[in-house]
C-alpha cells in the first residue's frame, strides 16, 4: 500500500494584483502517483506548488490531503527547488540534518547514502558539483519521510547527462518509498520520463491531463515515448503566443531571489522566517 497522500484541489484560485494566475483549478492526485505539470512561463505551475506547500495563501478554493483540509505548512509535505539553497557554513551532513533532533542524525547519513553521497558527509557545499548539491537538497527533503514531495524544476540548471542520472535517482527513490510526487517542469521529455500523468496548465486552468502508459524504466529512444512526448509538446505549443507576464516569485520566496532552504521541516521553516 502506498505511503503517499491523496491531494485534491477544488476551485483553487490565486491572483497577483489584477492578474489571475489560477482560475477555479480542479485537480486530484491519488496516493503514490507521480504527476508532472508543464506549461508556458507564467501559466501558474510554480504558483500551484507554492499553494500546496503552504508557502503562499490562496485567494479561493480548497486544498485537501487525504480528505483533510489544509491551511499553511504541514509536516507531510516537503519541497525541492531548482536552487539547492544549501547553507555554505554547514557541512553536507549538517545541511541534511537541519531541523532533526540530535538522536536522528543517523537518519541523515542513511539518506545521503541512498542518494550516492555516503562518502561526502563532511564536505562543504562549495566542494560539490551542481548535481551533487541537488542530491543533498533531495536528501534534505526525504530525510523527514514526506508523504508528498513537491519538485519545482529541481533539475533545470543541470547539464543533460546529470539530469538523466537524477531522473533515475528520483524515480528509484519514489518507487522505493511510495510517496506522492508533484513535479513542475518546462521539459516535456522529463515529464514523460518520470510521470504517471502529465498535466498542462493553460490560462490558469488544466487544459490537458495525459496518462503515460509506458513501462518503467522509460526508454527515451523508443517510438512510443517519442510519440507521446511529441503529442504533448504539440498541444503545449498550440497555445496562442501571449505576452503573459513571466511567472516570477514574490521577493523572499523560495525559488526567487530570497527565501529559505527547501525541504526543511515546518517548525524549521517557521524559525527560518
Amino acid at each position: 500500500m502506498a505511503r503517499g497522500v491523496r491531494l485534491e484541489a477544488h476551485r483553487l484560485g490565486k491572483r497577483y494584483g489584477e492578474r489571475e494566475v489560477l482560475r477555479q483549478l480542479q485537480l486530484r492526485i491519488e496516493p503514490g502517483e507521480f504527476v508532472a505539470i508543464v506549461g508556458r512561463s507564467g501559466c501558474g505551475k510554480s504558483t500551484l506548488l507554492r499553494l500546496v506547500a503552504g508557502l503562499e495563501a490562496r485567494d479561493g478554493g480548497e486544498l485537501r490531503l487525504d480528505g483533510q483540509a489544509i491551511q499553511g505548512l504541514n509536516d507531510n509535505t516537503r519541497i525541492m527547488f531548482q536552487d539547492a539553497r544549501l547553507l555554505p557554513w554547514k557541512r553536507v551532513l549538517d545541511n541534511v540534518a537541519l531541523g532533526l533532533l540530535q538522536g536522528e542524525r543517523g537518519r541523515a547519513a542513511e539518506v545521503l547514502a541512498q542518494v550516492g553521497l555516503g562518502e561526502r558527509l563532511g564536505d562543504w557545499p562549495a566542494r560539490l558539483s551542481g548535481g551533487q548539491r541537488q542530491r543533498v537538497a533531495l536528501a534534505r527533503a526525504l530525510v523527514h519521510n514526506p508523504r508528498l514531495l513537491l519538485l519545482d524544476e529541481p533539475l533545470g540548471a543541470l547539464d543533460a547527462l546529470t539530469r538523466i542520472e537524477m531522473h533515475a535517482l528520483i524515480e528509484g527513490l519514489w518507487l522505493r518509498n511510495g510517496f506522492t510526487a508533484l513535479l513542475v517542469t518546462h521539459d516535456v521529455q522529463e515529464a514523460v520520463a518520470l510521470a504517471d500523468r502529465v498535466i498542462l496548465i493553460e490560462d490558469g486552468r488544466i487544459a490537458l491531463d495525459e496518462r503515460v502508459p509506458l513501462p518503467r524504466p522509460r526508454e527515451r529512444g523508443a517510438a512510443a515515448f517519442a510519440a507521446l512526448e511529441n503529442r504533448i509538446l504539440t498541444r503545449v505549443l498550440q497555445q496562442t503566443d501571449k505576452t503573459a507576464a513571466h511567472e516570477t516569485d514574490p521577493p523572499g520566496w523560495p525559488g526567487g531571489t530570497g527565501g529559505i532552504p527547501g525541504g526543511i521541516p515546518a517548525t524549521g521553516l517557521r524559525w527560518a522566517i
